[in-house]
């Protein structure tokens, strides 16, 4: 019974809607975390008035533990801050949408509620994760700076931001989301349903 009362919570492909306290208390908790790891490994970069960091690491945790829902807003909306508090305001816009996707898209293509080891899905999610946040800071460069100063970001997103940030994101997951999940059933049951209910 209780199980058929959960399957029928609103929810996207498996994952809860973050209705409940725990959900929102983990978005709060992630956004946060993503917020501080940006705000405290923070380079400028002065050609686009930006800043190169790692916080994309935490982004991809969020969604390769959480899934897509708590991955997407947990990532926008503590990057963007992140943004706002460093004085960056100029990007706090597109990087609610931009670290939002990322978030979203890893935890989608990583789809953690089906799988505890790491595995390929998890490597293609922090790719195209990544790739996301390349080419989206790429073209709202370009809109804004032109293609020299945008050129110059893109490759330091590339290989500081994406680079760095998937290392540490898949070697988290590698040695922790198995133990996680497993100790804490009564947190998971809350984000996302059984896939056994959804199949």
């Amino acid at each position: 019974m209780k199980d058929q009362k959960l399957s029928r919570k609103p929810n996207f492909l498996g994952y809860l809607l973050p209705y409940n306290s725990l959900s929102l208390s983990m978005i709060g908790i992630f956004g946060a975390f993503t917020c501080v790891v940006t705000m405290v490994i923070a380079f400028p970069i002065p050609a686009t008035n930006g800043f190169i960091n790692i916080g994309d690491a935490v982004v991809m945790i969020t969604g390769l533990l959480f899934g897509p829902i708590i991955g997407g807003i947990a990532g926008g909306i503590g990057s963007s801050l992140a943004d706002l508090f460093l004085g960056f305001g100029i990007y706090a816009p597109a990087t609610l949408v931009i670290k939002g996707l990322e978030g979203f898209i890893v935890g989608l293509i990583a789809n953690p509620k089906k799988r505890h080891k790491l595995n390929y899905r998890d490597f293609i999610a922090v790719i195209v994760g990544g790739f996301t946040m390349i080419f989206g800071y790429f073209f709202y460069e370009v809109m804004i700076y032109g293609l020299p100063s945008a050129l110059y970001e893109f490759i330091l997103n590339s290989i500081i931001q994406f680079g760095l940030g998937s290392i540490i994101a898949l070697a988290f997951i590698f040695a922790s989301r198995k133990n996680i999940t497993s100790s804490l059933p009564q947190v998971f049951d809350k984000i996302y349903i059984s896939p056994e209910l959804t199949d």
